[in-house]
């Protein structure tokens, strides 16, 4: 009997199964080297085999095809999902490289040398795309720019009813958009100037694509739109304006798809972060908003200015930079949750861009133009009175075949009474840099725009030629080939109405640069 008990049934009780049960370090998940996220889908996976071979009700095909889809998403960890944007963009380039070759070749060799050239041409691509991108390497189109004709003007393609407020060129600079502040947004081709007007939905669209109510006195929504930015991909155009949303438009339907609320103010800028689908707004309440068009959702919110945010730019890295009314210029650190501020000397910053990672440019109410470095706290360069404006241009007519005079006038009246720099005709209202290289363009009211040359090694700016133009430049865009300039204009500021120049026709005009053959310009 007692040979039987010892032979007998398995012991039962929770204490007899805890002594049955024996450890390895193996097993321990102390000394386990996956994560717990990792362990707890494994365990996951385990539990839905097991079910399956028992039959569980009520699991059927369909749940576990969803089941796996799920685990498949929670899988994905950050170095996988960067090493999979990684091969999509290498892809990208990689068709990029193929289309140039057949452009350059119409009858192809053998496959292997075909193969070996293209990857050759691939590895070229991203070289040189990386030394651009990382600032170390600007293409020189400046010394390239020829000095215009008389022939040479800007052309208004495209007609507002209103002034101009913001202009956006696509990625492969065929397409432009614009908008103006009777809330009008057109998307116009470059070459031709046929433009195709988006159409605002009703109110209720509206609100099911998540606008809320109006707030304050305002009893119905302002289309007033005051910014633009179009995604690198080319598939999303976002607008903001006195209404205090960011507006999703489908540059393919030219459909208005989803409206981001959050800001107290006016969302007066906007920009897309490089090859990416990260979208940084700024607004009148004094803050920078990140939102990520692709998933529709709102995810950060940046603080450090102390008066309204009027202009931001944005390149490849998580890095802002945005101008504000309290006289300061702050790059925001989006990783590293830091910021650096800037001060401006003795006046207030109205517009920004940035020319490489690590040096920017700024416009100021007082007609000055300044280059900084993210190594000084102070600008390098200061260029000051840098569009002159002349009393007697005040109410000067563009007619077809006049010129402007430039700030460098030799003949005429040189006396200070001549000059009004303090006017808001002398503001700098907007400027920008062409991707990646040593040429920039800042625009005022004083009737022409400016070139300029940047120089890295001494850390200056040269004027290079004055394009006339009259109005108030409110915004500009360079073709990322140097081609052509694009300019917003219109008969009043951007931001208010200040200044009034009747002589002026709202719209888009065009410029055309043509640029000496050169070819080291990419290195």
């Amino acid at each position: 009997m007692k040979n039987k008990k010892k032979g007998g049934s398995a012991p039962k009780g929770p204490k007899a199964a805890k002594k049955s049960k024996t450890y390895s370090l193996n097993e321990d998940s102390f000394f386990s080297t996956e994560s717990k996220k990792r362990r707890k889908i494994d365990r996951d996976e385990i539990e839905s085999d097991s079910d399956d071979d028992y039959g569980v009700v009520g699991s059927d095909g369909e749940g576990g095809g969803e089941e796996a889809e799920e685990a498949e998403a929670i899988e994905e960890t950050a170095d996988e999902k960067r090493k999979r944007i990684a091969q999509e963009y290498l892809e990208k380039v990689r068709g990029l490289a193929r289309r140039e070759k057949e452009e350059e070749e119409d009858e192809s060799d053998e496959e292997g040398e075909k193969e070996g050239e293209r990857d050759s041409l691939v590895a070229k691509i991203l070289q040189q795309q990386q030394l651009e991108d990382s600032g170390r390497v600007r293409r020189a189109i400046a010394s390239r720019v020829q000095k215009p004709e008389s022939t040479d003007e800007f052309r208004i393609s495209v007609k507002h009813r209103q002034s101009v407020t913001a202009v956006a060129l696509s990625e492969d600079d065929f397409k432009g958009f614009s908008a103006s502040k009777d809330g009008t947004i057109l998307h116009w081709d470059v070459d031709s100037g046929k433009s195709e007007r988006y159409l605002w939905p009703r109110d209720e669209v509206l609100k099911s694509h998540g606008v809320k109510d109006p707030q304050g006195r305002a009893t119905k929504h302002s289309k007033h739109v005051l910014a633009l930015a179009v995604s690198s991909d080319g598939r999303y155009l976002a607008s903001g304006g006195l209404d205090r949303h960011i507006h999703l438009w489908d540059t393919r339907t030219q459909e208005h798809i989803q409206a981001f609320p959050g800001h107290r103010g006016p969302v007066s800028c906007l920009t897309f972060r490089q090859g990416a689908s990260e979208l940084f707004s700024g607004s009148y309440d004094r803050t920078v908003k990140i939102w990520n068009v692709e998933d529709r959702a709102y995810i950060d919110t940046l603080f450090g200015h102390q008066g309204e945010v009027l202009s931001i730019d944005c390149l490849r890295k998580e890095r802002v930079l945005s101008v504000g009314h309290d006289r300061s210029m702050q790059l925001f650190k989006v990783p590293e949750a830091s910021r650096l501020v800037f001060r401006a000397p003795a006046s207030s910053l109205e517009c920004c861009c940035f020319i490489s990672n690590d040096d920017f440019l700024s416009g100021s109410d007082d007609g000055s133009v300044e280059l900084w470095s993210m190594l000084r706290k102070k600008p390098v360069c200061i260029v000051k009175n840098a569009h002159p404006f002349l009393a007697a241009r005040k109410n000067v007519e563009q007619k077809d075949g006049d010129r402007i005079p430039n700030g460098h006038i030799e003949n005429g009246d040189h006396t200070s009474q001549s000059y009004d720099c303090s006017s808001t005709y002398s503001w700098i209202s907007s400027v920008t840099v062409c991707r990646g290289s040593d040429l920039a363009a800042s625009g005022a009211g004083n009737g022409s725009v400016r070139l300029w040359a940047i120089e890295s090694e001494s850390k200056a700016m040269k004027p290079l030629h004055d394009l006339p133009l009259v109005g108030f430049v409110n915004s500009l865009a360079f073709a990322k080939s140097g081609g052509f300039l694009v300019a917003g204009v219109g008969k009043e500021p951007r931001l208010g109405r200040w200044g009034h120049i009747s002589s002026a026709r709202n719209g888009i005009a065009i410029h055309p640069l043509k640029l000496s053959s050169d070819d080291t310009d990419n290195f």
